[in-house]
């Protein structure tokens, strides 16, 4: 048997414990899906939608185990580089599982009303910050203009002018899948957990399903006007003219100047291997100029790394994560 017969396997029999729509694709090209515009076919690409969602997706990935079909849960496309041998395996798109609820309750939080608004982990940064906005709600504008999911957010603890997630999460929905069977669990978490492009989540077995924000009522006018600030900031720095996936490396406080500035004072701008280019107007943008490959990209960000590490002694840290079949 063929894994992708093991796959269609799979599916027609999570299919009998939820009765869930999907669009499922086989040797689906990730180029199709990511930021980057590159990265080659993933074994099975599927797109559960609709209510059935958790309880399908649940099914999935306890199918999958017992048959060793690893799964890979994809959001925005946005911070990863897959490989041009593509990814092994079931890539479940989240992009089906959209929405928001708002809880109009205020509570007390550090001696302040907060309005609780959660969001499904498949929803789009910049239309969560719109519904915020919709709402008279205050604490998601840096989120305006950024590529990404609310899930991938929570899970990397992303940030941008001075705001981080952590700031204004307040609880968690995921699945978790340590035991023999899923289990569905609401989680408090605590800024304490989280730290500089890091959360609990990325050292658990689970899924995140939805996340809860507790925002502060404001002045729908002066909240757009700051998103449309960072939105402005964001294309005047060039994060759109090519593909991309934002900054290449995580700066550290021990560096005593952002990474950007690092590459940029070694005068790496418009250093190319292949396609792939560091931004002639930003030394922590790396683009796909066109037709450029996933190895081309790596090999342009370990070049840089390996640059800036003999030059000035620092180890540059990817913020992308690298996926599939590297060899």
């Amino acid at each position: 048997m063929s894994l992708n017969e093991k796959i269609a396997n799979i599916i027609k029999r999570c299919q009998k414990e939820s009765s869930c729509n999907f669009e499922v694709r086989y040797n689906e090209p990730m180029s199709l899906h990511t930021t980057f515009k590159t990265g080659g076919p993933a074994d099975c690409w599927i797109k559960p939608t609709g209510d059935s969602f958790p309880v399908f997706t649940a099914a999935l990935m306890k199918e999958a185990k017992i048959e060793s079909v690893p799964v890979f849960f994809f959001g925005g496309g946005a911070n990863i580089l897959v490989a041009d041998a593509g990814i092994h395996g079931i890539v479940v798109d989240m992009g089906g599982w959209t929405g928001e609820n708002i809880d109009l309750q205020r509570d007390k939080l550090n001696g302040r009303k907060n309005t609780v608004l959660v969001f499904y982990s498949g929803t789009k940064l910049d239309d969560a910050a719109e519904i915020a906005a919709e709402n008279d709600l205050s604490g998601l504008e840096f989120l305006a203009g950024m590529p990404g999911t609310i899930g991938g957010a929570v899970w990397m603890n992303a940030r941008c002018y001075g705001c981080e997630i952590a700031d204004v999460l307040g609880e968690i929905e995921m699945i978790n899948f340590n035991g023999t069977e899923p289990v569905l669990v609401w989680r408090t978490v605590y800024k304490a957990e989280f730290g500089y492009k890091f959360s609990p989540f990325q050292n658990m077995d689970a899924l995140i399903l939805s996340a809860s924000f507790r925002l502060i009522p404001g002045n729908r006018e002066k909240i757009r006007a700051k998103m449309e600030t960072h939105r402005k900031d964001r294309e005047e720095k060039g994060h759109y003219r090519f593909p991309s996936a934002g900054s290449v490396f995580k700066n550290s406080p021990f560096f005593g100047r952002p990474s950007g500035k690092i590459i940029d004072d070694l005068g790496l701008r418009g250093l190319q291997t292949g396609g792939a280019q560091v931004a002639p107007w930003h030394g922590n943008i790396i683009i796909n100029t066109g037709g450029a490959s996933s190895s081309d990209i790596r090999a342009l960000i370990d070049d840089v790394a390996a640059r800036v590490k003999s030059k000035e002694g620092f180890s540059l840290e990817p913020e992308i994560l690298f996926l599939g079949e590297w060899e």
